[in-house]
């Protein structure tokens, strides 16, 4: 299969921005001479894609860590992640931060500036419709992915759905969340109704946005929308769309596109990349130069550990353990644990006793000449989530299931992952639960926590037993946001207030 090359060459200038909202070269005359054939399309559209590049490490940095699934505070000198999983207050300048904003910004921006070429010259460039709506329905996708990626982090952002210069763009304040879904929605919509199903993409385009990725979103989008809103501006409305989520992932169902594979193991493995599970993942090739594989697999990993194998250092990250009370949540005969979690190892003479995720480490596949090429995708969406989002729906009143279908849901995740004893009447804490088991290390603890509105109580009860060594935070509810960028706040002083909490 032919990878989207995430890295485009040609529109390196073309397309670039410095990352300051206030500095968007976005109406570069050079956009105006590039649209030329169908070609420049493509790349245009790649170009939209590349800023996804870096979503799974995103995750890991600022959801996984986040959460309670990880005890990330510092191991020997001051860590970026370390604010991150402590709850720092003076945290607008960590680069995590800063790129989260920054890169889905700059995607943004491509989509709208790829939208408005398309519009204008895309009907005498692209003589097929079908394939024109294609690509507004890819890069209405990405938009919306990018901006539900902000509104998550940060609450309000600014709404740009054009291409603006960079004196207006200092004018642009950040609009309510409720304005930006509305956009959200309606992108996703539009995509819905203009992309294709994954099977009617030919085999070199099959890790595009399809028809489903859409709806799988979308879906998201509503339950997110439902989730208390915490008092904070923050993702969540109460807007009770549970019933509007599951009908998008109905549809799904019912395409029969998808379906749960028997292993779990074989979900992540790396010779069955775009398996029945993948409703939409993040693609990556390797062997080019510069790299332009995955980089999410090393994240998690202490290199002490690759050291231990024979690879050499990999980079000089350390480790952030796997919390005690998420290892003594997995029965004993789960192969999730196993297969997820490194519980040891030696290197030299120093033993490391704590655990860490390994889940998307293939030691076959250790990329050697660079740590930033790995030879897998990222799996955004896959047909599980669905399934127990689904459930979730249900158990918070969603009407056409019942009860038993929740239960048959989580059986059969449960028996996937080896064990023999059926949940009966599953509650939203046993959900919550299992979910965190299966998705460990996938970045969706965090987003779950707050959408069920158990964040609160769930990460001050987790502190209090966790960190017995004093060095995290209590947890505030405001910390549900993360900060603007303090390099944003400096670009246009007073355009933006910052989140509370910081």
């Amino acid at each position: 299969m032919k990878k989207i090359l995430y890295f485009v060459m040609s529109l390196g200038l073309l397309m670039s921005c410095d990352m300051d909202l206030g500095q968007q070269p976005i109406s570069d005359p050079a956009a105006e001479t590039y649209f030329q054939t169908v070609d420049d399309f493509n790349q245009g559209l790649n170009a939209v894609y590349s800023s996804a590049r870096g979503y799974p490490d995103r995750l890991m940095n600022l959801s996984e860590t986040r959460s309670d699934n990880l005890y990330a505070v510092s191991d020997g000198g001051v860590r970026d992640w370390e604010g991150v999983n402590s709850f720092h207050q003076n945290i607008a300048a960590n680069p995590y931060i800063v790129e989260a904003w920054q890169t889905n910004f700059t995607g943004i921006f491509r989509a709208n500036n790829y939208l408005e070429q398309l519009a204008e010259k895309g009907e005498a460039v692209i003589l097929e419709e079908d394939v024109r709506r294609q690509m507004e329905g890819q890069a209405r996708f990405l938009r919306a992915f990018y901006y539900f990626d902000l509104i998550r982090y940060f609450g309000k952002v600014p709404l740009i759905d054009r291409v603006v210069d960079a004196p207006e763009a200092k004018t642009i304040p950040r609009s309510p969340v409720s304005d930006v879904y509305n956009l959200i929605i309606e992108d996703l919509n539009t995509a819905i109704d203009y992309l294709p199903a994954p099977s009617d993409y030919a085999a070199a385009d099959k890790g595009r946005a399809n028809k489903y990725s859409a709806k799988m979103l979308l879906g998201l989008v509503y339950m997110t929308r439902s989730g208390p809103d915490l008092g904070i501006e923050g993702a969540g409305l109460n807007s009770n769309e549970w019933d509007e989520a599951v009908k998008q992932f109905n549809d799904i169902i019912a395409s029969n596109e998808f379906e749960l594979l028997p292993s779990y193991a074989r979900i992540f493995d790396y010779t069955n990349e775009n398996n029945e599970e993948v409703i939409f993942n993040i693609e990556y090739a390797t062997g080019s130069n510069p790299a332009v594989g995955s980089t999410f697999p090393w994240v998690l990993v202490p290199d002490t550990w690759f050291r231990s194998l024979g690879f050499g250092a990999q980079g000089g990250l350390t480790i952030r353990p796997v919390s005690t009370e998420l290892v003594d949540k997995y029965e004993t005969d789960d192969v999730r644990r196993g297969f997820s979690i490194q519980e040891g190892y030696e290197d030299g003479d120093n033993v490391e006793t704590r655990p860490f995720i390994k889940k998307f480490v293939d030691i076959s596949r250790v990329p050697i000449t660079s740590r930033t090429d790995w030879p897998i995708n990222y799996i955004v969406f896959r047909y599980t989530d669905l399934l127990m989002l689904k459930a979730e729906c249900v158990l918070n009143g969603a009407s056409g299931s019942t009860d038993t279908d929740v239960d048959d849901i989580v059986n059969f995740v449960r028996e996937r992952a080896g064990l023999t004893s059926p949940l009966t009447g599953v509650t939203k804490a046993q959900l919550l639960e299992e979910r965190r088991r299966e998705f460990i290390g996938e970045g969706i603890r965090w987003f779950d926590l707050i959408r069920s509105g158990t964040v609160e109580n769930t990460m001050n009860t987790w502190i209090e037993e966790e960190d017995t060594g004093g060095q995290m935070r209590d947890f505030q509810i405001d910390y549900v946001l993360y900060p603007v960028p303090q390099s944003e706040m400096n670009t246009a002083p007073g355009l933006y207030d910052q989140n509370n909490g910081y």
